[in-house]
């Protein structure tokens, strides 16, 4: 199992926002894409420093192949809806990708 993992900033403004689109849009647009592979995906909100709010979202899949179906060749370049963009601060410029261990 991958993580895919990425972080965005926004301002404390905008957060709520943020969320309401990562929540009722762009995650779901993700589900209903039927990518073989994807496993679901999470979102950890904080507040930080300098009045932002951190997102860090994290997506599931079985697989890099299945990673590469949904971000394309370069899956360590962030797949970020316009509509998002316009809400964000700033941005990591990459998507990081880890082996899921599991325990037990």
């Amino acid at each position: 199992m991958i993580a895919r993992i990425w972080y965005g900033w926004t301002t404390r403004d905008n957060a709520e926002k943020y969320e309401k689109l990562l929540r009722e849009e762009v995650l779901l647009e993700i589900a209903k894409r039927s990518i073989p592979g994807y496993k679901g995906a999470e979102i950890f909100i904080r507040d930080a420093e300098n009045d932002e709010t951190e997102f860090v979202t994290l997506l599931r899949f079985e697989n890099i192949d299945a990673v590469r179906t949904f971000a394309g060749k370069r899956p360590e370049i962030p797949v970020i809806p316009p509509e998002c963009k316009k809400l964000l601060k700033r941005h990591s410029e990459k998507s990081r990708h880890y082996r899921i261990v599991p325990i037990n």
